[in-house]
């Protein structure tokens, strides 16, 4: 009996090793790319506390259906959200991001660092703007 669970959980484990995983899918290069319109945007000077909100829009220049795996903002003040979906080829898409300058004062420089299955992997957005502080 001990040698048969043995051989089971061997055969299991063996045949567990040989399966892809779907993270391993997603960030392969498959002749998807990603063209931002401009992947800069200044939101130019807001006061203290206020929040910005820009869309990077981008087209999938590429052959393949364009993947992206994940968008993370360099800051916690700034939070990105992207087309869970795959954008196909030739179809345009949307990265949102929203700055909130609680806290913050003087130049904001924050990036946006997108993962996909485009050529290259990662590609960055930028959010720049001035935040005005209070007179006191």
């Amino acid at each position: 009996m001990k040698k048969l669970l043995l051989a089971t959980l061997m055969a299991g484990t063996l045949m567990a090793c040989n399966q892809k995983k779907k993270a391993d899918i997603n960030y392969t290069t498959d002749g998807s790319d990603i063209k931002y319109e401009s992947p800069t945007y200044d939101f130019g000077k807001i006061k203290q506390g206020e929040s910005v909100s820009h869309s990077f829009k981008f087209t999938n220049t590429g052959k393949s259906p364009l993947i992206i795996v994940s968008a993370v903002a360099s800051c916690g003040c700034t939070t990105p959200n992207w087309p869970k979906s795959p954008v196909m080829p030739g179809d345009t898409g949307s990265i949102s991001v929203t700055f909130n300058s609680v806290g913050k004062s003087g130049l904001q420089d924050k990036l946006i660092t997108v993962t996909a299955n485009s050529q290259p992997a990662q590609s960055i957005v930028h959010l720049l703007g001035e935040v005005l502080t209070p007179n006191k």
